[in-house]
Order: structure tokens, then C-alpha cells, then sequence
């Protein structure tokens, strides 16, 4: 595989921007992708959604005064809603010109988990989306700050059922065990005392507010420092541990790198990170650079959003069911915001079962076929009210190739951009199906060589960049 190629997959979701990695160089593609603009127009489906704590309570008092059936149509109304904001993200990262920022908002939403199987109110789900992106490249501490201080945060750990003299120690032990430091690096002191630190912590219009009568203002000890801690205090404390550069860095490494990355990896980075004081930029940019001199494909399971988008990508589908594409993410363990657990996904092999591996074979033997993904695809598990008509639909589907070369050189030119490794029996394979008498400029050469990317798909290496 082509460095560029290889790269384009790491810091996007296909190989897209292959051409600009070559045109630009890696770092001046860095440069551009921290500098992308961030959209913040709110987007079309939310313009009627309640978004203060007094719209919240007129809309829950306007639900109360309507029949049964009324009150089912308008709730449904907002369980759509979720499915739109998968749609509006999916757009993101399907169509941005650098995705390296979708990229990094998707590996804050599995670090940051909330679930909007628990959040019902979609435009917290926006405002802890827009948290992310607006923040993929700044600072770790700060990010920490308004994440645990998001409306969505204190509902998903049961903050708002934390106040004083009756404790929730849900969000003060994630901040320690997932978000920040890691198990193992406090006390279960640590965790009582900043339970106390984050009683009050309750809904706000722009995010979490203390309530005076909820909250705790006595002094604690935490982390061996006494004083009325609060959220803030609390972050700065932890960040002042020397184990603290450590769990993000390996996250991040795994996330774009390896699927099981050293440890010699993880404190060189981590110790680098520590020195620019938690800037997530110059980070990246130090683990891209000096991993991108190294020859380290075939280190990481394509998880299911590279492997869908790379596909419609290389097939330049345009008119796909975006619907059936969640679905499809949701049945392969990655739907958006609907981690099973705080944990996040677990990434590596849980990305490749047998189930996992069958559902892509079946996706990619559709869309080599020009249908859409369909109920098939999802292993027929896909809410019944889906457009069922889009579904039945054809796309068009065509792949990139030499139109001047012959079937070595196609071939070639394909494993140079899917491939890590090819081996004689997949290039016999490969042959088999582009025969050595193989017309490129045939009206059918277009079907023979989507017949060889289809192959290609199947194989465990196209799973691995």
C-alpha cells in the first residue's frame, strides 16, 4: 500500500485525501486539517427543539395536556431527531476536505461517552458533539473542564442525583478511572471526596450549573490537597499527577496507530505530552510525523466506519441510503452515541468477529452489485419504518483505474491503494479474474474490475491498515 493511501485511512476514513498527503507533504496536511473551519450553524433539524430549562419544562408540560396519540407522534418526532444527528455527523466525515477533525470528535465521543439511550433531550447530544469539535485539537485540561460540565455529562453519570448528604459517586469515578488518570492512581478517598467536590452539579441552560442548596462548600482533600474543591479544581488537581499523560496517550495511539501499541510508545509520547502541557495538537503532530518514518501498516482492524466510508468511496457511490449506512455502523457495534457501556468501544478484535466480517462481506457484494445497503447488510435487524422504496433502489457505482494500463498494472494499482501485503496466491486470484487479455477500454471493463475490488474487500489484509 502507498504511504499516502495508508495515511489517508489514519488520519481520515478512506483514501481520499491521498492525493493532497502527496501534494502537500504530511505536515503541511496536518497544518491544514487543525485549521479547517469549524461549522457552527445549528443544524436544520434542532431549529424547534427545546434548548433552555424553560423551554425543556414547557414542552414537558405541553406533552402532559395531549392524548395519548398526539403526546406518541411528537416523542417519536424527537427519537428522530438522534437519527438525524448520526446523519448530519456521517455527512461530516463522509464530505469534509480534511476529516482529521471528525476524526478527532470521534475519538472524544468514545472517550467522553454519552448515550443517548439516556439522554433524551438531542440538543444536549449537540452541545456535547460541538464540545468536541471545537475542541479536537486544544488543550486535554480544558477540554476535561467543560466536558464534565456539560448537561449531557452530569445526566449520563447521574450527577443531577448527587448532592449534599446524599452522594452519586458515578461521574467522580469516571473522571478518574476512564477520562483522565486511569485505575490504579487514586484512592477510593479520592473518588468520596470528589463526589462531594461535584454535589449540586445540575443542569444549566449552557451547560452545568451548581445549585446552591445541592451543593457541598465544606472543605475535602483530594489527591492530598485540602480546600472547597469544585469541578474545575478538582481537574487541575489531577493534572498535576505524574501518571496523568499516560491513559490519553495510549488511547491515542490505538486509536490511529495500533491496535495494541507499546509501552515504551505510550511514555515517550505521554512524557512529550506532559512538556507542551496538554496541548492535543502539538501531540499529534509529534506521533504522526515520527510514526509516519516508520514502516508500521498491518498494525490496526479497520474499524466499521473506515471500512463503509472507504467503500463508498472507492466505488464513488453518491446516492447511498444514508439511513441504512447507521444502521449498518449500529449492527456492527459502532453506532454513534449508543456505546454499550462509559467504556466506549473496545476497538481491535471486536471489530472483526465472524458476524462483523459476514455483514461486511454482504455490504460490500451489494454495492459491487449497484444496490443499496439494505435490511441484508444490517443482518435484517433495521426498524421497519425505513424507506423501503431507497432501499430496492440501484446506485451507480464505478472505480478508479488506468484506463491507458492492462490487468498487471490495474491490479498493481489497485493492491497499491487496498493493500498492505499481497501474496502470490491473492495475485493468482486477482489475475484469474483480470485476465491478461483484459480491455480497459471495453463498456464492460468497469464491471470486470469492481469483480476484482469486490475479492480484494473480502480478504483479512483489506481489514487491516
Amino acid at each position: 500500500m502507498k504511504k499516502s493511501n495508508l495515511w489517508s485511512l489514519r488520519l481520515g476514513f478512506s483514501g481520499k485525501q491521498a492525493d493532497e498527503i502527496e501534494k502537500f507533504g504530511l505536515e503541511k496536511f496536518l497544518k491544514k486539517s487543525y485549521d479547517s473551519k469549524v461549522d457552527t450553524q445549528l443544524p436544520a433539524f434542532l431549529e424547534d427543539s427545546p434548548k433552555t430549562l424553560i423551554e425543556l419544562k414547557e414542552y414537558t408540560q405541553y406533552l402532559k395536556k395531549l392524548d395519548p396519540e398526539e403526546r406518541m407522534k411528537i416523542q417519536k418526532k424527537v427519537t428522530n431527531s438522534i437519527g438525524e444527528l448520526k446523519k448530519w455527523w456521517f455527512e461530516k466525515m463522509e464530505n469534509d476536505e480534511f476529516p482529521l477533525r471528525e476524526k478527532m470528535v470521534c475519538f472524544w465521543h468514545n472517550h467522553f461517552v454519552v448515550s443517548s439511550s439516556k439522554i433524551t433531550t438531542t440538543y444536549w447530544i449537540y452541545q456535547h458533539n460541538m464540545i468536541l469539535r471545537e475542541n479536537a485539537f486544544g488543550n486535554f485540561k480544558e477540554i476535561t473542564k467543560k466536558i464534565v460540565k456539560s448537561n449531557a455529562m452530569v445526566k449520563y453519570l447521574d450527577n443531577i442525583d448527587n448532592k449534599k448528604g446524599k452522594y452519586n459517586e458515578n461521574l467522580s469515578r469516571e473522571l478518574l478511572e476512564l477520562f483522565t488518570i486511569g485505575i490504579g492512581n487514586y484512592t477510593e478517598e479520592d473518588i468520596k471526596n470528589g463526589a462531594r467536590a461535584l454535589a449540586g452539579l445540575n443542569y444549566g441552560d449552557d451547560g452545568a450549573v451548581y445549585k446552591k442548596n445541592l451543593e457541598d462548600d465544606s472543605n475535602k482533600t483530594y489527591f492530598g490537597r485540602t480546600g472547597n474543591w469544585k469541578a474545575d479544581d478538582l481537574v487541575d488537581i489531577i493534572f498535576e499527577q505524574k501518571n496523568i499523560p499516560y491513559l490519553i496517550t495510549r488511547k491515542i495511539l490505538k486509536w490511529f496507530l495500533y491496535d495494541n501499541p507499546s509501552e515504551e510508545s505510550v511514555r515517550y509520547y505521554g512524557d512529550y505530552f506532559r512538556k507542551v502541557n496538554f496541548e492535543i495538537e502539538p501531540l499529534l503532530t509529534i506521533i504522526f510525523t515520527e510514526e509516519y518514518a516508520k514502516n508500521i501498516s498491518g498494525n490496526k482492524i479497520k474499524d466499521p466506519l473506515i471500512y463503509i466510508i472507504q467503500l463508498i468511496d472507492e466505488l464513488n457511490v453518491k446516492d447511498y441510503n444514508e439511513t441504512m449506512i447507521i444502521a449498518f455502523l449500529r449492527k456492527q457495534g459502532m453506532d454513534f452515541y449508543s456505546q454499550i457501556n462509559v467504556k466506549g468501544w473496545d476497538g481491535g478484535n471486536s471489530w472483526l468477529t465472524s458476524q462483523i466480517y459476514l455483514q461486511r462481506n454482504n455490504t460490500s457484494d451489494l454495492l459491487c452489485k449497484r444496490q443499496n445497503v439494505s435490511k441484508k447488510a444490517a443482518n435484517t435487524m433495521i426498524e421497519e419504518n425505513q424507506d423501503k422504496k431507497k432501499e430496492s433502489e440501484k446506485v451507480e457505482a464505478r472505480i478508479d483505474f488506468d484506463s491507458e494500463g492492462n490487468n498487471k498494472t490495474i491490479i498493481a494499482e489497485l493492491s497499491n491503494r487496498l493493500l498492505f501485503t499481497v501474496n502470490d496466491s491473492m495475485q493468482k486470484d486477482m489475475e484469474n479474474l483480470l485476465k491478461y487479455d483484459f480491455d480497459p477500454k471495453n463498456p464492460n471493463a468497469n464491471d470486470a474490475v469492481i469483480r476484482v475490488f469486490n475479492y480484494i474487500t473480502k480478504l483479512p489484509e483489506y481489514q487491516l491498515i
